[in-house]
C-alpha cells in the first residue's frame, strides 16, 4: 500500500500529467459545459454583436424556457402538437430569433416532417418548414403515425441492411415498452447531454503513456528490478495506480459536467423518453437512463482505454512511441474511415472511447451463439474486456523487459 501511495503521488506531482487534468477541465467542464448553458447554447440571442449571437445569461434563459413550454401541458399528446405549432405559427420569429434554435419549434418541426408528410402544400410553400403554415386541426393519430414509421422504418432496415425477422420482432418487442402518452416538458435542455469522451483520449494518454516507458527514458528501468520490492511488484503497482488515476480522472469530469447540469437544469426532464431525440429509437429508456448509459460508458471506456495506453507503454521504450501508438487507437479510425473495409470500421468502434455513445438510438445487433445482443450492450462490455486482457500484458511485457 505503501509503494502505491508513492506512486500515485508521483504521478499527481507531475507537472506533465497536472497540466492535462486542469487543461480537460477546462475545455470538458467550464468551456463544454459552464460556457454552453451559460453563453454560448443557451443564451438569449442578441443583435448578432457577439462572437456567438448570445448574451451571458443561460440560467435565467433556460428558467423562462421552462417555464414557457410548461403550459402546452404535462403529456404528449395531438393537442400538444397542435398548441405548440399555433403558438409558433403566431410568433413573429423576427422580434423573437431565440425560439428558433431554444424552443422545441425544432422538436415540432422534425415530428411534423416525418408523420405528416402529406399535408405540405403543393403551391409553392414547401420551401418553407411545414410548421410555418399548417393546419393545426390536422394534426392527429400522432401515436399511431409514429408505429407507422417505425414499421416501415424497420422493415426498411430489414431489406435493405439484412437485418433479421427475429431482430424486428426483438426491436419491436422493445418498442412495446414504452409508455403512452409520454411525458412532456421543455426538452432542448438535453441537447447537452454527450459529454465527449474521445476528447477525453489525449489527455489521458499523455497522462498516462509514460508510465513504463517513462523509466527506460530515465534510465531507471534496469535498476528497478534489484529493489526490494521486485520488477513484478512494481508492475502491479504501476497498473494499479494507472487505473486508480483514470479512475479519479473520470470523476473529476464527469461529476464537474453532472453538477453543472444539475445546477442548469436541476433534474427536470429526466423522466424524458428518449424518443424525443430520435423519433424511430425503440429503446424504452428515459433521459436519466440514458445519461446514467452515458456515464457507464464513459467509464468502462476510461479503464479500458488505461489499460491500453499502459500496455502501449510497456511495449516501448520510447516516451513519444507510447504516446502516438495510444493515439493512434483512438484517431486512426476516424481519419481511415472512408478507406477501411466496413466490417473492419465496425469492429474499430468498440475500441475504448471510439464508439457512438449515442448507439442505443440505432438497430445495431450483433449474432453471437446464436444469440442476438443489441449494439449498445457491446460498447459498455467490449471496451472494458479490452483494458482487462491489455492489464496482465502490460504486466507480463513489462516485467520480461525487466528481466532483459
Amino acid at each position: 500500500m505503501e509503494l502505491f501511495v508513492l506512486e500515485h503521488k508521483r504521478l499527481w506531482r507531475t507537472p506533465r500529467v497536472l497540466l492535462c487534468v486542469v487543461l480537460c477541465f477546462l475545455y470538458s467542464v467550464v468551456w463544454g459545459s459552464v460556457f454552453q448553458y451559460q453563453w454560448i447554447g443557451f443564451g438569449t440571442t442578441n443583435d448578432g454583436t457577439d462572437i456567438y449571437g448570445n448574451d451571458f445569461d443561460g440560467y435565467s434563459n433556460i428558467r423562462g424556457f421552462q417555464e414557457e413550454f410548461s403550459q402546452f401541458g404535462d403529456e404528449w399528446t395531438d393537442e400538444t402538437l397542435q398548441k405548440i405549432v399555433a403558438k409558433y405559427e403566431s410568433y413573429d420569429m423576427y422580434e423573437r430569433p431565440g425560439l428558433r434554435s431554444m424552443g422545441d419549434w425544432q422538436l415540432a418541426s422534425g415530428f411534423l416532417s416525418k408523420l405528416y408528410p402529406e399535408l405540405e402544400d403543393p403551391e409553392g410553400q414547401q420551401y418553407q418548414p411545414l410548421i410555418h403554415y399548417v393546419d393545426t386541426t390536422k394534426l392527429t393519430d400522432f401515436y399511431q403515425r409514429r408505429a407507422d414509421l417505425l414499421e416501415f422504418t424497420l422493415e426498411t432496415t430489414r431489406q435493405n441492411e439484412g437485418m433479421s425477422e427475429a431482430d424486428k420482432q426483438m426491436f419491436l418487442d422493445m418498442n412495446s415498452q414504452i409508455e403512452e402518452p409520454w411525458p412532456y416538458e421543455w426538452t432542448q435542455g438535453w441537447a447537452n447531454l454527450e459529454f465527449g469522451w474521445s476528447k477525453m483520449a489525449p489527455y489521458l494518454a499523455i497522462a498516462l503513456a509514460f508510465i513504463f516507458s517513462g523509466e527506460w527514458h530515465s534510465n531507471t528501468a534496469p535498476l528497478l528490478h534489484t529493489t526490494k520490492n521486485g520488477w513484478k511488484k512494481l508492475a502491479r503497482v504501476k497498473v494499479l495506480n494507472g487505473l486508480a488515476f483514470a479512475l479519479e480522472f473520470y470523476l473529476l469530469i464527469a461529476g464537474g459536467k453532472v453538477l453543472v447540469q444539475l445546477i442548469y437544469m436541476g433534474t427536470s426532464g429526466w423522466d424524458l423518453p428518449i424518443q424525443y431525440m430520435s423519433l424511430e429509437a425503440v429503446a424504452p429508456w428515459n433521459m436519466l437512463q440514458a445519461e446514467l448509459y452515458e456515464l457507464a460508458f464513459g467509464l468502462i471506456g476510461m479503464f479500458g482505454y488505461a489499460g491500453l495506453v499502459m500496455l502501449m507503454s510497456a511495449l516501448a521504450k520510447n516516451n513519444v512511441l507510447a504516446l502516438v501508438y495510444s493515439l493512434a487507437f483512438v484517431y486512426v479510425p476516424d481519419i481511415l474511415g472512408r478507406y477501411l473495409p466496413k466490417w473492419l470500421m465496425a469492429l474499430s468502434q468498440y475500441l475504448p472511447l471510439v464508439g457512438n455513445s449515442f448507439d442505443y438510438l440505432n438497430y445495431n445487433v450483433f449474432h453471437i451463439f446464436g444469440m442476438s445482443v443489441w449494439s449498445p450492450w457491446m460498447l459498455i462490455s467490449v471496451p472494458g474486456l479490452i483494458g482487462i486482457v491489455c492489464i496482465p500484458l502490460a504486466i507480463m511485457k513489462w516485467s520480461r523487459r525487466q528481466r532483459v
